[in-house]
């Protein structure tokens, strides 16, 4: 996988959509383009230049070019040379002829790859920017070229794809401190579906053990990376923290598969990342003025929410371990009370009461 990864970003070749025309996307079948206009861009115009050359056994004067395109002479040679220099297009000048064309036995070039417009590129590279801070850089040794490619040509469109560490912050303010070492291990024995061996760091018990496991899936979740994993020793499905795992050998041997809704039912079904079977449904009630916020969240996948006569928010959020949704509760202070269930309202109230006692 990561082969086929490094080939395909080592031959993506980007340039721009024209509008409102029927075009060829590689590797697809027509398309019409149906959407409202937009300003070309000089992506637009190399695509369409390339279009006008591709597949022609006789050249196209350098005038028929700048009519056909609606270009000044000036700009017509700026977009020869990119097409040419940083596209790596075979074009040359035939003087015997009088024009331009592909140097190739049918007059065809192929352009290789992914086609993008301007917007697109600035979206790619914004995601590039987010999977960079997500961490861990699974990809990066592949990713660097089309990187390099796609920051190019944003140049020449003065998008300023090179300004995106500068001027998108992404804050992760809750994540912990970590040792990603082993992520790239991680990763791709779940990719490959093979078993790991680790030694796993349990901070509640303050314990080192060792494990061996058959990775499901990975999850990114409140800025922290954690591995779904069946563990041979327990004999059931369990979650690691990924910066918890000290160390990680992927092993030959075929990792045991648990069916997608098996692993949506044990471990997503619940609230957070202490997920389990629900042992019980959280009823939650929000002021009207915080309500603002929290109807526009999302708790959990399977939560259930209602508007109350006196303007106030209830939430009703399924969990199996409390103590994450105690923390989250906390954090709402006097905006929220726990309606049900009692044990969890209880709870609730006596962390409450033991915060107020520090204060005298």
């Amino acid at each position: 996988m990561r082969r086929h990864i490094f080939d395909t970003c080592r031959s993506v070749c980007i340039a721009g959509n024209y509008p409102h025309k029927t075009q060829a996307v590689p590797g697809n079948a027509e398309k019409e383009t149906t959407s409202e206009p937009e300003p070309l861009s000089k992506l637009d115009d190399l695509y369409r230049l390339h279009n006008l050359l591709d597949g022609r056994r006789t050249p196209i004067a350098r005038q028929a070019l700048m009519d056909e395109l609606e270009l000044t002479r000036s700009k017509l040679t700026r977009l020869i040379a990119d097409l040419r220099d940083k596209l790596g297009a075979p074009l040359i000048f035939d003087r015997e002829l009088g024009g331009y064309r592909y140097d190739s036995a049918d007059g065809r070039h192929h352009l290789p790859g992914l086609w993008f417009s301007s917007q697109e590129l600035a979206a790619l590279v914004t995601l590039n920017q987010l999977l960079q801070t997500l961490q861990p850089g699974l990809l990066d040794e592949h990713l660097s070229p089309l990187r390099a490619r796609v920051e190019q040509i944003l140049a020449t469109e003065h998008l300023g794809g090179g300004e995106a560490k500068n001027r998108i912050r992404i804050l992760a303010m809750a994540s912990r401190s970590r040792d990603m070492k082993h992520f790239q291990t991680v990763a791709g024995a779940v990719l490959q579906r093979k078993r790991l061996h680790i030694h796993y760091y349990n901070r509640e018990r303050d314990e080192l053990t060792q494990r061996e496991v058959s990775p499901q899936r990975l999850a990114h979740y409140r800025d922290n990376w954690y591995l779904d994993a069946w563990c041979h020793k327990q004999k059931s499905l369990r979650i690691f923290a990924v910066e918890c795992i000290r160390r990680a050998e992927m092993l030959n041997k075929t990792a045991r598969n648990i069916p997608a809704p098996v692993l949506d039912k044990e471990l997503a079904s619940a609230y957070g990342i202490f997920a389990g079977k629900p042992a019980a449904t959280a009823v939650l009630r929000f002021t009207q003025k915080r309500a603002r916020w929290v109807a526009d969240e999302t708790w959990h996948p399977q939560q259930q929410s209602r508007w109350l006569d006196d303007g106030r928010y209830e939430l009703a959020v399924p969990y199996s371990d409390p103590r994450e949704l105690v923390m989250d509760i906390l954090k709402y202070g006097p905006d929220v009370e726990v309606a049900a269930p009692e044990e969890l309202r209880a709870a609730v109230k006596k962390l409450i009461g033991e915060a107020g006692r520090q204060y005298g």
